[in-house]
């Protein structure tokens, strides 16, 4: 009887392991046609910002770390998840002579610690033409796109009040959407702009050209130390 119940315990362990075996390799399947995009705008300037009754952006790491925590959501999930982290560079390139200290590299420390593909941009249509064809596109889909930054209704800022006080010089137009290949992102994508005001517009332009819809915020969106960003309104609220 003994010998019987440790070669069933022996048939059993074998199984287990080859099941999770299976299911590691079906998972690697699906992960090598999928990819996470996360996009990182960039901070102000607090020579712009400081004597304004509500200044944006007193800390620097406002969307990079909002980004970090997305990121590491995602690896609890899906530790072999293909993730590519674009951030608009030169805002905290001049960000950091305000600073005193170089930033850059404590952006590169979280690609470092997470795995992550890290690209950087400085003109929107380095962000369009990665979307459209920066992965063989029939073959690698954008399965989850997420948006951190400023933002109004119509567009996200990739560049706000750092150039220019109270302006951008760079930006994702929701009249540019059209440009966005509807081939690059899957039919089940998840799709988030956690700025402020993009439900109130663009959301509804992204979900007319794909047919996924977008998630954005109704006012005002918070961003914090430890958390994803929040709404800062009483009466705000996520739509898609």
């Amino acid at each position: 009887m003994r010998r019987l119940f440790l070669m069933l315990a022996s048939i059993l362990a074998l199984f287990e392991t080859s099941l999770w075996e299976l299911e590691g390799s079906e998972r690697r399947q699906e992960n090598a046609g999928a990819e996470y995009l996360i996009v990182s705008g960039g901070v102000s300037l607090k020579e712009w910002e400081w004597a304004k009754p509500q200044p944006h952006d007193a800390w620097w790491m406002n969307f990079v770390r909002a980004a970090r925590i997305r990121i590491q959501e995602i690896r609890q999930t899906d530790p072999e998840a293909e993730i590519t982290w674009m951030v608009y560079r030169g805002a905290y390139d001049r960000r950091s002579r305000q600073e005193g200290k170089a930033l850059v590299p404590l952006i590169e420390s979280v690609r470092d610690k997470y795995g992550v593909k890290l690209i950087y941009f400085s003109k929107t249509e380095e962000f369009v033409r990665y979307f459209n064809g920066g992965r063989p596109r029939e073959q690698v889909k954008i399965v989850d796109l997420e948006y951190f930054g400023h933002s109004n209704k119509a567009c996200w800022m990739f560049d706000y009040s750092n150039e220019i006080d109270g302006c951008s010089k760079v930006w994702f137009h929701e009249t540019e959407i059209a440009a966005l290949n509807r081939e690059a992102l899957s039919v089940r994508a998840h799709v988030k702009s956690w700025g402020c005001y993009s439900g109130e517009s663009m959301s509804g332009v992204w979900s007319r050209h794909f047919g996924v819809p977008m998630w954005g915020a109704i006012g005002k969106t918070q961003y914090r130390t430890e958390e994803l960003p929040a709404l800062a309104a009483r009466f705000g609220r996520w739509r898609r």
